[in-house]
Formats: C-alpha cells, sequence, structure tokens
C-alpha cells in the first residue's frame, strides 16, 4: 500500500459520525446502554440453555446457545471501537485492526447467514416431517451444522479481503464511516482495482442470495404445511414457533440487503 509520497500506509482515519459534543455524548452513552443489554440477554440465554442440561440436547436450542454467542462476537467486532473513538476523539485506526475489523464483520455476518438458513431448516423438518425429525434432526447432527455454520461463515470471506488488502491506498488515507467496511474502503483505494470489487461482489450476492432464497423457500413450506393442516391447535402452535424467527430474518436480511 502507498501513498502519494511513496510511503507505506500504516493507518486510517475514521471519521466517524460528524456531530457535536453533545450529540457524541447522548451516543457514546446509547451504545454502551445498547452494548452492556445485548451482552447480559445473550449470556443469560447461554447461561441458562447450559444450566438445564435437558435444553442442550434440543437442537433448537443447541442453534439458539451458538446463535446467542454469535450475537455477542459479532457486535463486539464493532461497538467496543466505536465506543472508544467516541470517548478518546481517536479515530485513527492502523492498517492491520482496520482489515481485521473488516474481516470479522464480515465473516460473522455471512455466519449469522448460515445460522438463520439452520434455524429455518430445523422449523421445516420439525414442521413437516415430525415423525422422521429425532432422527434427523439428532444432537450429533444439529452439532455438525452449527460446525459448518462457523466454518462456511469464516471461509468465504478471505478470498474478498485479501484482495482489497492488495489495492493501492495513495491518500487521502480517510475513510468517511465509523468502521472498516467493503464501500468505505474501496473508496479510498486507488485505480487499477483490476477484478477485486467485482469478485467480492460476486461473493457478497452468492452468500446473500443462497441463503435468503434457502430461507424463503423453507418457510414457504412450512407455511403451506401449517396451512394445510386441520387442526387449528396445531395451526396456532405452529405459526407461533415460526413467527420471531421470521420478524428476526426479515429484519436482518433486508437491512443487509439495502447496505450491499
Amino acid at each position: 500500500m502507498e501513498l502519494v509520497n511513496g510511503t507505506a500506509a500504516q493507518e486510517f482515519i475514521l471519521l466517524g459520525f460528524g456531530m457535536d459534543q453533545q450529540k457524541r455524548f447522548l451516543l457514546l452513552v446509547f451504545l454502551i446502554i445498547l452494548y452492556v443489554l445485548t451482552l447480559v440477554e445473550n449470556s443469560t440465554i447461554i447461561t441458562l440453555v447450559c444450566r438445564y442440561t435437558h435444553l442442550g440436547q434440543v437442537p433448537m436450542y443447541i442453534l439458539l446457545r451458538n446463535f446467542s454467542w454469535l450475537e455477542m462476537c459479532y457486535v463486539t467486532s464493532t461497538i467496543p471501537r466505536m465506543i472508544f473513538d467516541l470517548a478518546t476523539h481517536n479515530q485513527v485506526i492502523s492498517f492491520h485492526a482496520c482489515f481485521l475489523q473488516f474481516y470479522l464483520l464480515f465473516s460473522l455476518g455471512t455466519t449469522e447467514f448460515f445460522f438463520l438458513s439452520a434455524m429455518a431448516l430445523d422449523r421445516y423438518l420439525a414442521i413437516c416431517y415430525p415423525l422422521q425429525y429425532q432422527n434427523i434432526m439428532s444432537p450429533h447432527s444439529c452439532y455438525i451444522l452449527v460446525t459448518i455454520c462457523w466454518i462456511l461463515g469464516f471461509l468465504g470471506y478471505i478470498t474478498p479481503v485479501v484482495l482489497i488488502s492488495k489495492l493501492s491506498f495513495c491518500g487521502p488515507n480517510i475513510i468517511d464511516h465509523f468502521l472498516c467496511d467493503l464501500v468505505p474502503l474501496l473508496s479510498v483505494a486507488c485505480p487499477p482495482f483490476g477484478k477485486a470489487p467485482l469478485i467480492c461482489q460476486i461473493i457478497v450476492n452468492i452468500l446473500f442470495l443462497s441463503n435468503v432464497l434457502f430461507v424463503m423457500l423453507s418457510y414457504s413450506t412450512v407455511i403451506y404445511t401449517l396451512m394445510k393442516s386441520s387442526s387449528k391447535g396445531n395451526c396456532r402452535k405452529g405459526f407461533n414457533t415460526i413467527s420471531m424467527h421470521l420478524l428476526v430474518v426479515t429484519l436482518f436480511f433486508s437491512t443487509v440487503g439495502a447496505m450491499y
């Protein structure tokens, strides 16, 4: 990475939110409260599932425990750095720290894609194949599924991060954002970009669209099965089971889709 004067780019400057002191303080307090609540909430879920051993053998709770741990890691990859910048006015981030945050942000986000798909698969099997569910989604099978989600999530974005880190950053090395993200990093890179942006976009689209389509297909089948059910009680119970997960899926995928 070389700047115009020929020196290597060792750091970036994050412009952040660009607000006055009072608003910065309010945002700082809000982020601290939000971060603490997120950690407490997810820690409570993990503790309860671990404490009651019978829950630890239920696939839905195995997935939920890992998802809670993932959420804690996901917010920790961004919010502590934002809190530090707001509290100290130190908006300088080293080159390696910036790309580490970039990699963790996208890898954990991609892992969340796969976990949402795994949860959709679990509900699909439980509702559409109730008699075979215990055999198909055993605790052992569920742990294998969880491992696959983590591995695929962290393998998916290695190539884009390496390609972008090899680009030239010829200055000014100012990132108009509060974290090291894909588009802001590309905006401070200098031509030629080669095929890095195209490869990044292809990988993002494949990871995103494949999981969105899988979740949509799974829940379409689940809803169709519930609508066909002759028992109104089972139908209502089934919809209660999937409603919250559908809300989480809709919010997460629609937000990521709008951004990227």
